[in-house]
């Protein structure tokens, strides 16, 4: 290709077909050093546009990651994790000292904040390769006034710097080398974005060097379109899909109503790009109640199949394991075994010898039932969870099943009687509903080979389960997550959970669990199976088991369940929203947290609200902790709550004493 400098601008001739000559400084950074196959892939895709890659490394790297990633670039060069991505982009530009030698006509500075090409490279680099510019990105972040990171200002439009191209122009000038001779080592993120990225277009804007952008951002109407955006860039065939937004806080995502559902949607019906590079690599960092959120990973089926093909793939071999404690409700699980389309074997569990003969005997003949196993537990103490992962480990430890139902008697006597047959229709109706609703269930495992677990949603009507549900339980769930050396983070509030314990699972996804060594003794002896035992915990533990075996969990719950908990949610939120001041969601949020951290004291003064401008990057205002209590102020609130908790538990009394001379016909009228 030809070049002519023209007051900074460089233009292309059209006259040679030639692509141009282009290097990539790549800077990556994990952890634990392990570089997953989107890494790959994304470099691997690059490199068909780009001569040489260099691999800057924050951190040390797995001895099979350095060697998966030495088929697709030049060199890996492992520095500390300093500086951000920012640092490494310099050390590259020094180190081919801003391309004196004239070695290329483009060099881009890109990081692994990104899955791609979703599109084809080829489309990105042809177009841009028409364009006149010195300097170029994918997307930009809009102008901001004030800027949010200082409150005062304008934070001006830039480039975002997860992938920038410079051409040879400015690359080789001395504005450009001195540029970089000024950037610093940044100690948190915010100083990188600050440093650098909200910088760079400005500066060099202002130098008389022309910038563009592969999608003209312009036209979203959002100032962050990468992530705000992300369906429309999308149809758009934007190549790069930013990680953050499977992770980030939801209440960024909510704010702004950025639909990443959709834009996965977009993915799978327009793109050939492998989704399943992205799962298996942000299950290993995302929180799983912010990843299931922000993702959408709950699937609403109906009673009919949505695949109209009429064929069945081959699911592999299927399993029920149901532990069977009343006998009276065997009857009740195998109808809903009848739904699966497919051979299954069953396997059941239960106490007594009796009781295994009165299980065959039902099971023999049954419609679609392969092998029949029926085991008696050598106690029953830790009742289903104990039958699961000691009495049956030994049939998930060989892989012989690729999908198994787990299912249990359930009653739940211990609370009122709509309650529990609610409970339990929660858990066998979201399972195995119907026989078009369960081919749902098997087509989605055998499509999306990253989900490993499927479970029905948080059970909330009838039960205080919301932001609550570890109950005593988070304590002894971090002690067995160190023992089981899961590489995972809990939810700090509402875990995703096999809640119910009945849920679909790939045993391989749970293999951490029937590998350890369980004891009889570990579990609660009966009647004590109460939360905080072991059962309770492992309820907790089986998703983010999954998690750490690189699996991701679905939630799955049929059409009319989903109605009516969607309505009971509306409503709950719509009553807590009416009582708290008129904000949006994190405004009524911050409101109710800077409560609960002055010990939900009466007389705490209410925080201002925050600007809109706080979360306008995805910066969520932190809460300052309140000022302690006084001793005054602690008596008062410890009086407070003795009274409250005597009135809850002596309705009778309190009555009595409030209204002495009250007849009882008067007090059976009271509200």
């Amino acid at each position: 290709m030809k070049f002519q400098v023209q007051t900074g601008v460089v233009q292309v001739s059209q006259s040679s077909n030639k692509r141009m000559r282009r290097l990539c400084i790549f800077s990556f950074y994990d952890p634990e050093g392990q570089v997953d196959d989107y890494v790959v892939y994304f470099l691997k895709e690059l490199g068909k546009h780009v001569d040489e890659i260099l691999l800057y490394s924050n951190g040390p790297l797995l001895p099979h990651s350095e060697e998966a990633l030495r088929s697709v670039v030049a060199e890996i060069i492992i520095r500390p994790n300093f500086g951000f991505d920012v640092l490494a982009y310099k050390e590259g530009l020094e180190k081919i000292d801003f391309d004196a030698e004239r070695q290329f006509d483009e060099v881009l500075m890109v990081n692994h904040t990104c899955y791609g090409p979703i599109y084809p490279f080829e489309e990105l680099f042809s177009e841009m390769d028409s364009r006149s510019c010195d300097f170029w990105g994918v997307t930009a972040h809009m102008e901001m006034v004030p800027n949010p990171f200082t409150g005062t200002g304008r934070l001006p439009y830039h480039i975002n710097t997860n992938f920038l191209a410079v051409r040879a122009d400015l690359l080789r000038s001395p504005p450009f080398r001195k540029y970089w001779s000024s950037v610093q080592g940044a100690s948190n993120y915010e100083e990188a974005i600050q440093g650098h990225e909200t910088l760079f277009t400005q500066h060099f804007t202002d130098l008389g060097y022309v910038s563009d952008t592969y999608l003209d951002c312009r036209k979203y109407g959002t100032h962050y379109p990468a992530i705000l955006d992300i369906d429309e860039t999308l149809v758009d065939r934007n190549p790069l899909l930013k990680r953050r937004a499977f992770f980030h806080d939801p209440r960024f995502l909510e704010h702004y109503a950025a639909d990443l559902p959709r834009a996965l949607e977009v993915l799978a019906r327009t793109s050939t790009y492998d989704q399943e590079l992205i799962w298996r690599n942000v299950i290993r960092s995302a929180e799983l109640r912010n990843l299931n959120t922000n993702a959408a990973l709950t699937s609403i089926f109906p009673d009919v199949r949505l695949k109209q093909d009429g064929t069945k793939p081959d699911y592999g071999r299927i399993a029920v394991c149901a532990h069977v404690y009343y006998t009276d409700m065997l009857e009740e699980l195998l109808q809903l075994a009848d739904t699966i389309p497919t051979e299954y074997d069953f396997i059941a569990t239960t106490e007594t010898a009796e009781k295994k003969a009165f299980i065959e005997q039902a099971v023999a003949g049954r419609k679609n039932v392969g092998n029949v196993i029926v085991r008696v537990v050598e106690r029953n103490r830790g009742r289903d969870m104990s039958s699961l992962f000691i009495t049956c480990r030994d049939l998930f430890l060989d892989d012989r099943y690729a999908l198994v139902c787990r299912l249990h008697t359930k009653k739940s006597p211990q609370v009122a009687a709509g309650r529990a047959n609610m409970f339990k229709r929660h858990m066998f109706e979201n399972l195995l509903n119907s026989p078009g609703y369960t081919t749902n269930v098997l087509d989605m495992f055998h499509d999306k080979p990253w989900v490993g677990v499927a479970v029905p949603p948080l059970v909330h009507i009838g039960y205080p389960t919301m932001g609550h549900v570890w109950f005593s339980n988070l304590e002894k769930a971090e002690i067995f997550k160190q023992g089981l050396d899961l590489k995972v983070n809990f939810d700090p509030e509402t875990p995703v959970g096999a809640f119910g314990t009945m849920f679909w699972f790939r045993p391989k996804a749970l293999r951490k669990l029937f590998d350890h060594q369980w004891q009889w003794e570990d579990f609660n002896p009966e009647p004590h199976h109460v939360d905080g035992g072991l059962a309770h915990v492992l309820e907790r533990l089986i998703c983010y088991v999954a998690q750490d075996a690189g699996y991701t969990t679905q939630q799955i719950i049929n059409a009319q369940l989903a109605g009516w908990n969607f309505s009971m949610l509306e409503y709950k939120l719509q009553k807590f929203s009416a009582a708290l001041p008129n904000a949006d969601f994190t405004g009524q949020f911050n409101f109710l947290d800077h409560w609960k951290r002055t010990g939900y004291r009466i007389d705490a003064p209410h925080p201002a609200p925050p600007e809109p401008v706080v979360i306008e990057m995805g910066i969520l205002p932190h809460a300052s902790p309140p000022a302690p209590p006084t001793i005054r102020q602690a008596l008062g609130v410890l009086m407070l709550s003795a009274k409250r908790s005597i009135a809850y538990r002596f309705p009778g009394l309190v009555r009595a004493l409030r209204s002495p001379s009250a007849s009882p016909r008067q007090e059976d009228q009271t509200p």
